[in-house]
């Protein structure tokens, strides 16, 4: 008997759903650049020698770290909705 595996859970509400950190640390350096990323979340991936690479690591390995960026992340998106609302 061959069982599949479960379908993933849609999140349709989740803005993260889907997301990599990666693709998360790459908007917002674009966003905010490096120096604008180490003043709102001070790390030191983001104030020496910064780059994606450095940054996924600690951010992989350190859950509050990460938190605080998923969570400016989702601040930089309703900050842009509100933007677009006018």
């Amino acid at each position: 008997m061959s069982t599949s595996p479960p379908e993933p859970r849609q999140q349709p509400r989740n803005p993260l759903h889907g997301l990599t950190l990666e693709a998360i640390v790459i908007a917002l350096q674009e966003e905010y650049g490096w120096a604008g990323l180490d003043e709102r979340i001070p790390l030191r991936c983001f104030a020496f020698e910064p780059s994606v690479k450095s940054s996924l690591k600690f951010l992989r390995r350190t859950p509050w770290a990460r938190a605080k960026v998923e969570s400016l992340y989702l601040f930089m998106l309703r900050k842009r909705a509100r933007q677009e609302r006018g």
